[in-house]
C-alpha cells in the first residue's frame, strides 16, 4: 500500500514559445524570393486534472520539478512550427493548489476529471515573414519564442467528506466508520492506529453520504505535536464533525478532559473547525463498569451523548439517524474559493513585450496585442481612441519611452506600422 502523503511542494513551468525563422525563397526561375521564415509553435500548458483513482500525493515526493516541452521553432516556406502539448498533472480529487511564496489558491480541484490551466505556454516568436513591410521589403530578423518562468506551488489534499469523525487515538473511530460503512479501516488496539483518513459511504434507503475517519488528535495537534496535526486539514470542509470518547476511561483517560482538549486543538487550528456543527459519541460502552458515567460527562459538557458499543452494535441506529437528519440540514461540502485577486502569472491578454528591431523599429507583441487586434478597427476614430486609451492604460506607451522611443521612430503593434509623434 502506498504511503499516505497529503502535503507537498512541488515547482511547475510552462513550456516555451518557439523561435521565428529567418529564412528567404528560393527557387529556380523566381527572381527576388521574399521572407518565408515561419512563425515558433506556442509552448505547452500545464494543466492539473482531479482524478478519483489517486487519493495520495506520494508520486510528488519524488518527482518534484514538471516541466512542460518547449514549442518547435518556425521553418522556411512560411511552415509554423509545432506547437507543443500540454503537460497534464493528475492530482486526487480535493487537492488545492496554492502559490508557495503568497499561500494564495490557484484553484480547488473538487471534482472528479475536472481540469485548471493552471500555466499558459510561451508564444511563438513571428517569423521574418511577419515583418515584411513595403519600406522593409526583406527583413533579416525574426523574433525569439516567448519564455516562461518557474513557479512554486504546494499541494494541499483535503479529503471531501460530508462526516468527520474525532477523536483521541483508540477510541473506536475506525470500529465505528467499519459499522457504518462499507470501508475496512485498518483497526488495532494502539495509538495511531490510522495513518491516513479513511473514507466509506454511508447508504440509507436511496440516500447516502461520505464519512472520513480522521487519524486520532492529541494534545498540540494543531501545534504540530504527534500526527493529528498532518490531518486537521482534511476535516474543514466536513459539514459535521462526530466526536468520539471513550464514555468507559478503557485507556485511563478522563473522557470529559479528552473532550475538551479536542476540541481545544480544532479552535487553535481554525475558528473554522470550532464552528462546525458536533455530535457527541460515547463509545465503548460494552466496557462501562460505573453506570452514572454517561450523567456526569453530558451535565460537565452541556451535550447531549449518543452512547453506543460498536463491538455489540448498540446504539448505532440512533446514532446514524441523528448524523443524517444533521446533514441533511446543512449545505453540501464546500469548496475552498480562489483568491480573485491573485493570478500566478499575468493574463494573457494583459501582456506585452517591447524589443527594438534591427532597422531601429520598435516591436510590441503579446496578448494585448492580439487583444487590440481583435477589437479595434483603426479606421473609426472611436476605436482608434480606446486603441491609445488601451496602449496608455496598461503602460505599453510608458514602456516604449523607457526603451528609448522618441517622436519620429517606427512604431509596429501586430499588422500597424506608423510613426511615433509626441
Amino acid at each position: 500500500m502506498d504511503k499516505f502523503i497529503d502535503y507537498v511542494k512541488i515547482i511547475i513551468k510552462a513550456g516555451d514559445g518557439g523561435n521565428g525563422k529567418v529564412s528567404f525563397h528560393r527557387e529556380k526561375f523566381v527572381p527576388n524570393g521574399g521572407p518565408d521564415g515561419g512563425d515558433g509553435g506556442n509552448g505547452g500548458d500545464v494543466i492539473f486534472v482531479a482524478d478519483k483513482n489517486i487519493n495520495t500525493l506520494i508520486d510528488f515526493k519524488f518527482q518534484k520539478f514538471y516541466r512542460a516541452e518547449n514549442g518547435k521553432d518556425g521553418e522556411a516556406k512560411n511552415c509554423t512550427g509545432k506547437s507543443a502539448e500540454p503537460l497534464i498533472v493528475k492530482v486526487p480529487v480535493g487537492t488545492v493548489v496554492r502559490d508557495t511564496e503568497s499561500g494564495k489558491v490557484v484553484c480547488d480541484l473538487y471534482d472528479d476529471g475536472e481540469s485548471v490551466t493552471v500555466l499558459r505556454g510561451g508564444r511563438g516568436g513571428k517569423g521574418n515573414n511577419r515583418f515584411a513591410h513595403a519600406k522593409r521589403q526583406a527583413p533579416t530578423f525574426s523574433q525569439l519564442g516567448e519564455r516562461t518562468e518557474e513557479h512554486r506551488v504546494t499541494l494541499e489534499l483535503k479529503t471531501i467528506a460530508d462526516v468527520g469523525l474525532v477523536g483521541f487515538p483508540n477510541v473506536g473511530k475506525s470500529t465505528l466508520l467499519s459499522v457504518l460503512t462499507s470501508a475496512k479501516p485498518k483497526i488495532a488496539n494502539y495509538h495511531f492506529t490510522t495513518l491516513s483518513p479513511n473514507l466509506g459511504v454511508v447508504q440509507l434507503y436511496d440516500d447516502s453520504f461520505v464519512i472520513a475517519d480522521i487519524p486520532g488528535l492529541i494534545e498540540g495537534a494543531s501545534e504540530g505535536a504527534g500526527l493529528g496535526h498532518y490531518f486537521l486539514r482534511h476535516i474543514e470542509r466536513v459539514r459535521v464533525i462526530v466526536h468520539i470518547v471513550d464514555i468507559s476511561g478503557s485507556e485511563g483517560r478522563d473522557p470529559v478532559e479528552d473532550f475538551a482538549l479536542i476540541n481545544n486543538e480544532l479552535a487553535t487550528y481554525s475558528d473554522k473547525l470550532a464552528k462546525i456543527p458536533q455530535i457527541v459519541v460515547a463509545s465503548k460502552a460494552d466496557l462501562i463498569e460505573d453506570d452514572d458515567c454517561v450523567k456526569r460527562f453530558e451535565k460537565a459538557t452541556g451535550r447531549k451523548v449518543y452512547v453506543i458499543s460498536s463491538v455489540m452494535h448498540t446504539g448505532i441506529d440512533e446514532l446514524l439517524k441523528a448524523i443524517k437528519d444533521k446533514v441533511d440540514e446543512l449545505p453540501p461540502p464546500a469548496r475552498i474559493p480562489r483568491d480573485e485577486d491573485f493570478e500566478l502569472e499575468e493574463k494573457s491578454d494583459q501582456k506585452f513585450t517591447v524589443s527594438r528591431l534591427p532597422d531601429g523599429a520598435f516591436f510590441v507583441d503579446g496578448g494585448l496585442v492580439d487583444f487590440l487586434i481583435q477589437n479595434v478597427t483603426i479606421s473609426s476614430d472611436d476605436s482608434f481612441a480606446f486603441f491609445q486609451k488601451v496602449l496608455k492604460d496598461r503602460g505599453v506607451i510608458a514602456e516604449l519611452k523607457k526603451k528609448g522611443m522618441k517622436e519620429g521612430d517606427t512604431v509596429v503593434i501586430g499588422d500597424i506600422e506608423f510613426e511615433w509623434v509626441d
